[in-house]
């Protein structure tokens, strides 16, 4: 059966879908958050949470696995080095969808999508606090 497997289509080509979400979900990787639309931020969770946990697993397939929808090898890399080991002890909801205020020219619901426990701004933040402690 075959139920429950179908998503938004955000009025596009299904090759038109797949390569939007191969660009966001890069993205994503990349800069730890985006800015997009909330239809496309809350379809993008799914496909991001999964390439998360083939991060964690970390082997060889699940790196090529991760290949055919992350393009670019900096990402790739990152994505299995540091976003796999930093969410190593996290069982699941690595991202968080934000809403934010509509889209000057078209009035559209904006969100930002982002990887949860921050990135290298709060582990800078950190280290301050440490070193001012002692």
């Amino acid at each position: 059966m075959d139920h429950n497997k179908g998503g938004k289509k955000l009025g596009r080509t299904g090759t038109h879908r797949r390569a939007m979400f191969r660009n966001l979900s890069t993205e994503l990787f990349r800069h730890e958050r985006i800015e997009t639309t909330l239809g496309k931020a809350k379809a993008l969770r799914p496909i991001a949470e999964k390439l998360i946990t083939l991060a964690k697993r970390g082997d060889l397939h699940a790196r090529r696995l991760a290949g055919a929808q992350i393009q670019d090898p900096e990402t790739l890399k990152k994505l299995f080095a540091d976003l796999g080991e930093r969410y190593q002890d996290r069982q699941g909801g690595y991202t968080r969808v934000l809403k934010l205020e509509n889209r000057i020219g078209d009035n559209a619901q904006m969100a930002r999508i982002e990887l949860v426990e921050g990135g290298p701004v709060v582990k800078k933040a950190a280290k301050a606090v440490e070193a001012a402690a002692e």
